[in-house]
């Protein structure tokens, strides 16, 4: 219990730099004259200490120099490392050369050349020792506190997992006693990493977890993907033991501290979606000092866009929106987290187009990223009339007053259910992709951006799943076979900004969304996350494909021709070229047909505009029975009205 209160003396030393000029001195006098007492054995005559004082006196003074102009003395012994020994051994080195032919000259040639490495040697340790022993106490005394440590097993022997335990051993704060590592390379088991033992291999961890009573798994394997995070996970839900990870491989590579960020694996590690690169240069030319407006801003991809934007340095951001709660929180959000970049809160539906072009007309933005639709695919197809009127002709509200009011560029946000649609929310979105398509006239520039699943955006199966789980289950899945892509809000907002940066008008970009990942292992992760068991704990339960789903997503459709461009994750789709003005008509015609409520006409409309559209049974039962009952009450009316002449 002595350790705590031998660090802060030690501590307000290494606070000093004149109390460290006396340490380092005394060990450059020390060294010295144990070296010569080690080459004479102890017995030294008049001749010899002569000498020593001599080479003394040149000693204190170059390894003093030397050891000033390589800032030796400048470094913080508290977090010496092996590269700052290094530098200590060099400037030894370096002053023991310097002092060579300077003694030598001074006691004409003779001087016992062992006392030189003998000097050497002793200096260095005796320096090496100073240097490490504040290090050293305050392992030790963080490991002899009153709190309990926690007994914590490190997955994966590699880099990370050093760099993991030493940043443990240096921070008191963190109350983790490391007991060994795991590494599933067989080569590493049963060998030392700083002194902390390579027990086993994952599948190891039920013995391990029993013979050395750890309770933690802390997983540091950056590059880990998705499949090797999943696997990881079972064998330490097959060992009952909880575990956290450090952040991912960018994270790592930018050399940021890993132990103050151990956290708790999310959904997202087990998608093992890699770092996204982009070129911000090109990004920041188009976004500094510039005016964006951004429809449905308090959404998942909209608030996340208004977060990365800021980045950027935009001289404000527009957040349009109708929730006026949400659009509440993000104006304080941004307000808080970016107190330097503008933001205006404006409340108003992409269905008003006088409101569009009020908004429009007062700040005159450059940028447009239209992220406002309805998205649901069930509520959708129950609401054919709403999801028209606001993904096509709210779509139309917005590309036109931006055209009219100068924006240099309009991104639409799209969907991956655009290509070959079964539901009318894909309709929609590929009859707004299309609409965009044709408004391209060299001015404004249009372009779409279509990316399937945003993980965990609001409505996604993670958080409904997550509900689930913490009401006791069961969890509903479709279908045993059903897929889709997905992809990290934050990454989907990058991609979406650096497609703005691309193309010449009219092109619609399409994300690299990795691969399909099947729901029902979503759920079965999600579960295992929360620390519980598949099947037993919770169940899992198939409650049939929903009216408009496909059990497969696309993101490409036939006869669009693929385009590479230089970002790996960014691909563009170039359909065949329409003609607004051979469009308008048509969109007359829907707007008339969503003001009559007539469902039949609508949807054949639909289905003139977007050809691979096949509707859903669902929604052709219910046209055919809204038909039946509109002509029973066409048949009623007309007996009533043949009563009535009658009498």
């Amino acid at each position: 219990m002595q350790f705590p209160k031998l660090t802060h003396v030690v501590d307000a030393a290494y606070e000093s730099r004149v109390a460290l000029w006396v340490i380092r001195l005394s060990i450059f006098i020390l060294s010295g004259i144990f070296a010569f007492l080690l080459r004479f054995e102890m017995d030294l005559n008049r001749r010899t200490e002569l000498q020593m004082v001599t080479a003394i006196a040149a000693w204190l003074v170059l390894k003093t120099v030397v050891f000033r102009a390589l800032a030796i003395d400048r470094e913080f012994s508290n977090y010496a490392s092996l590269p700052d020994l290094v530098h200590v051994v060099f400037g030894n080195i370096i002053a023991s050369c310097f002092a060579v032919p300077f003694i030598l000259l001074v006691t004409a040639g003779h001087f016992p050349r062992s006392v030189f490495l003998l000097d050497l040697i002793i200096c260095t340790n005796m320096i090496a020792i100073m240097r490490l022993a504040p290090r050293f106490l305050m392992v030790r005394a963080s490991r002899h506190t009153s709190r309990e440590l926690k007994r914590v097993l490190i997955y994966g022997a590699g880099q990370a997992g050093i760099t993991l335990l030493s940043e443990i051993r240096q921070n008191p704060r963190l109350a983790y006693d490391v007991v060994g590592f795991i590494d599933d390379s067989s080569k590493k088991v049963g060998m030392y990493v700083q002194r902390v033992p390579v027990l086993g291999q994952g599948v190891d961890l039920p013995d391990i977890r029993k013979k050395r009573s750890v309770q933690d798994v802390l997983i540091a394997i950056p590059s880990a993907d998705g499949p090797m995070m999943t696997e990881i996970l079972s064998h330490c839900h097959r060992a009952q033991m909880k575990c956290k990870t450090i952040p991912g491989l960018a994270e790592f590579i930018d050399g940021r501290a890993l132990a103050p960020q151990i956290r708790d694996v999310a959904v997202q590690d087990l998608l093992g979606r890699a770092p996204v690169s982009l070129d911000e240069t090109a990004i920041r030319t188009r976004l500094e000092d510039a005016v964006v407006l951004i429809t449905g801003a308090a959404g998942s991809i909209g608030s996340e866009l208004c977060r990365q934007i800021a980045r950027f340095g935009p001289r404000a951001i527009v957040g349009f929106e109708i929730a006026e709660t949400p659009l509440f929180y993000v104006d304080s959000e941004m307000r808080a987290t970016f107190p330097g970049v503008q933001f205006h809160s404006e409340i108003g539906s992409i269905q008003n187009a006088q409101r569009l072009s009020e908004v429009m007309k007062q700040y005159s933005p450059s940028i447009v990223f239209h992220a406002a639709a309805y998205k649901h695919v069930p509520m959708m197809e129950a609401h054919l009339f709403e999801a028209v009127e606001n993904n096509v002709l709210g779509t139309l509200n917005v590309a036109v007053a931006a055209a009219s009011h100068g924006v240099a560029d309009f991104v639409m946000i799209s969907s991956d259910k655009a290509v070959r649609p079964t539901n009318v929310m894909g309709a929609t979105k590929r009859i707004a992709e299309i609409l965009v398509k044709t408004l391209q006239n060299g001015s404004t520039k249009f372009v779409s951006v279509r990316f399937g699943n945003v993980l965990g955006s609001n409505g996604s199966v993670v958080p409904i799943f997550k509900r689930q789980i913490a009401a006791g289950g069961p969890v509903l899945v479709t279908h045993p076979e059903m897929q889709r892509y997905f992809m990290t809000t934050p990454e989907a907002s990058l991609l979406v900004l650096q497609a703005a940066t691309m193309g010449h008008g009219g092109e619609i970009f399409v994300l690299d969304m990795g691969k399909p990942v099947r729901i029902v292992d979503l759920a079965r992760n999600l579960i295992l996350l929360s620390g519980l068991r598949p099947d037993e704990d919770i169940r899992i339960e198939f409650s049939g494909v929903r009216p408009g789903e496909k059990l497969y997503e696309e993101l490409s459709s036939v006869g669009e021709n693929t385009v590479a461009t230089f970002h790996n994750k960014i691909r563009i789709f170039s359909a065949p070229s329409a003609v607004f003005d051979d469009l308008s008509p048509q969109l007359n015609e829907m707007d008339a047909l969503c003001r009559a409520r007539n469902a039949g006409g609508l949807l054949l409309l639909i289905k003139e505009l977007v050809p691979e559209y096949n509707p859903s049974a669902d929604i052709l039962s219910k046209i055919l029975a809204a038909k039946v009952d509109v002509s029973s009450e066409n048949e009623l009316f007309g007996r009533h009205r043949a009563v009535a002449m009658s009498a």
